[in-house]
């Protein structure tokens, strides 16, 4: 889903952020009024205070909002094991809080490999990188990947590296991400 840019916001109540691009985590208090710049992949990007923050899904609630209900969540394998497409869909939810376009388009994701699990499930082992090495955000993106992929079914160990070779560039965005960024 992607909001009206520029919607004011009141929080209703204390709520936790992100400081975009640092990373740093900061408290927002109940009365706070800020405008939605991005709601993407269920996550917030605000700005208030002179600042923008990113508020995950789970407080959805401070802002007004209902928390978005992924339909991956439902695609299951028979076996037990992971949907490899759920994997793919769970990862296209996660955004770079800057940039209006999912990690996957824009080329993050360097590999995804899934291996059956002895003791059941599937382990999935990703390794992607960032659009630049000093991004604040980047632990931050890369958590939010290994927990959406956690919440896909018959996931057992998720593992998400980040990496620096090769270094990203623009020509791993895909044409449909660039046509949506004004890049073609």
């Amino acid at each position: 889903m992607y909001s009206d840019i520029d919607e004011q916001v009141i929080l209703e109540r204390d709520c936790e952020a992100t400081l975009i691009p640092f990373g740093n985590k900061i408290t927002l208090k109940k009365g706070e009024e800020g405008h939605i710049t991005q709601a993407l992949g269920g996550s917030y990007t605000i700005m208030i205070r002179g600042n923008l923050v990113r508020i995950e899904g789970s407080d959805a609630d401070a802002i007004g909002k209902i928390p978005e209900v992924q339909p991956w969540l439902e695609e299951t394998n028979t076996d037990g094991s992971i949907n490899e497409k759920a994997v793919w869909e769970a990862m296209k939810t996660c955004y770079d809080p800057e940039i209006p376009v999912n990690v996957v388009d824009l080329g993050l994701i360097y590999s995804c490999k899934i291996t059956e699990n002895k003791d059941g499930g599937s382990d999935v082992d990703v390794k992607m990188t960032l659009t630049a090495p000093g991004c604040g955000m980047g632990d931050m993106i890369a958590t939010e990947v290994k927990q959406k992929i956690e919440g896909v079914p018959g996931s057992n160990k998720v593992t998400v590296e980040l990496v620096w070779d090769p270094p990203w560039d623009r020509e791993m965005i895909n044409e449909a991400a660039r046509l949506q960024l004004g890049m073609l």
